[in-house]
């Protein structure tokens, strides 16, 4: 007898996990089906070490490495905002019951050739070298009037048209020399090229007041980062889909996804028919679907030392501004170690990544990894930025996007709620306003 679904879901990354666990906490009735014997697909943590080793095809950890199974490590490592949309998400789900968090130690950037805090304190921006005493203060005063700014009271605009004033008007405003606008541009609202400066001002208002909402709740810094890695999110949204019942075939090859009049009808799983009225994948099932629209290097980094000039961080994020490598895109950082179970005593994981530019990635990122050594041993991997080229509303076949070099989760979640108003044509967390474009399945 053939099984029927409204929804398969194909593959465990963390996006497809998070939709699953919505979709059966709303009664809808949940298959999901990965190729892997593991939860994370793309985005999985990777243990014990040999593993890690395995994967990327490199002799073998040597005994100074510790236990293999001290470690897990992240392919794609990213950090919460402490306010941002991937706590709300967990926190409407009630998936934080599966999870522990430790705050990440500080944030810091890269200024001429040299890593720098990020001010978190009043006492940060006195003592920071980052910026003169005039612009400290004009640092403050943008601060101040994002932190009071209201899209729903005209009055605290103070004659800023949000959706018509440029960002770089707005900086201009307030007297910004070019560091600080580099500082909040990159390091605070979190812009990942200096396009975001001829848009409209209201996106880095709403950057800018996310930022420190997140720094508030933790004084230190703004970003949270599980207990035992970023695999215990798809295995927690996963527990969630079973609990409402969902149900998982792990280690399943997919055969072929069957469609009818160009709508998704079934998906034929070594040799077995399931019945299903729509698909949620990664872009890795669904190679026609998708165009590719760029490149991502990550270069995971085993060290068994703090990073240099991070007051002996036991964990941190780097950010290397795009204009100080006269680059395109910015340069990510994220350190972690043992003070979050994701490695052996004593020793620490630094990813590095970037979207890629040129033809040698590699020497791309070489700035990022200059400032982590002496590295032990590093895995490098190059991979597509792949998007789906429709919507998905005329094949019910919703796909997601490739995680980007990122280093904090908010683009994902973009991604996240994007899909889920369009499978579900509501919104997920109120408020959002931010849509992803793509061209219908009807154009």
């Amino acid at each position: 007898m053939m099984q029927e679904y409204d929804i398969i879901v194909l593959g465990t990354g963390l996006k497809e996990c998070v939709l699953s666990g919505l979709m059966s906490l709303s009664g809808k009735k949940v298959l999901h089906i990965d190729r892997n014997p593991y939860y994370g697909g793309e985005s999985a943590s990777i243990s014990p070490l040999e593993e890690l080793y395995k994967k990327f095809k490199v002799a073998g950890p040597c005994q100074s490495m510790g236990l293999g199974k001290e470690w897990h490590v992240d392919l794609i490592p990213k950090f919460f905002l402490a306010n941002g949309q991937l706590v709300k998400i967990l926190m409407h789900t009630e998936v934080t019951r599966y999870l522990d968090f430790k705050v990440i130690e500080g944030s810091y950037v890269y200024k001429a050739g040299k890593v720098h805090k990020v001010p978190a304190t009043e006492e940060d921006t006195n003592t920071s070298d980052l910026m003169g005493m005039f612009d400290k203060r004009r640092f403050r005063k943008l601060m101040l009037f994002s932190h009071n700014f209201d899209e729903r009271h005209p009055r605290t605009y103070h004659d800023v048209e949000p959706t018509k004033t440029t960002t770089r008007d707005l900086f201009c405003r307030f007297d910004l020399g070019l560091d600080v606008m580099e500082v909040i541009g990159h390091a605070i609202a979190l812009h990942g090229s200096d396009s975001y400066l001829d848009q409209p001002c209201v996106d880095t208002i709403r950057r800018i007041t996310l930022y420190s909402d997140s720094l508030s709740q933790h004084k230190t810094s703004p970003y949270l980062y599980p207990v035992y890695g970023l695999g215990e999110l798809p295995q927690g949204f996963a527990r969630l889909s079973a609990e409402y019942g969902g149900t998982f075939l792990l280690n399943r090859a997919v055969d072929e996804i069957v469609m009818d009049n160009g709508k998704v009808t079934a998906v034929k799983s070594e040799g077995k028919l399931y019945r299903c009225k729509q698909l949620i994948c990664d872009p890795s099932y669904v190679p026609h679907h998708v165009r590719k629209v760029g490149r991502v290097i990550r270069v995971i980094c085993l060290l068994n030392h703090p990073v240099k000039n991070t007051h002996e961080a036991n964990s941190c994020q780097i950010i290397i501004p795009q204009a100080q490598l006269n680059r395109k895109s910015d340069i990510y950082i994220s350190v972690v170690s043992y003070a979050h179970n994701v490695a052996s005593d004593g020793m620490y994981i630094a990813t590095v990544s970037t979207t890629a530019e040129t033809s040698e990635p590699e020497k791309e990122v070489q700035p990022g990894l200059d400032l982590l050594e002496p590295i032990m041993q590093k895995f490098v991997s190059v991979s597509n930025l792949l998007v789906p080229k429709n919507d998905g509303k005329r094949s019910q076949v919703f796909v997601s996007c490739s995680y980007d070099a990122t280093s904090h989760f908010e683009t994902e979640c973009e991604d996240i709620m994007d899909l889920y108003r369009r499978i579900t044509g509501d919104e997920l967390l109120r408020g959002s306003k931010r849509h992803q474009s793509y061209t219908s399945d009807d154009d």
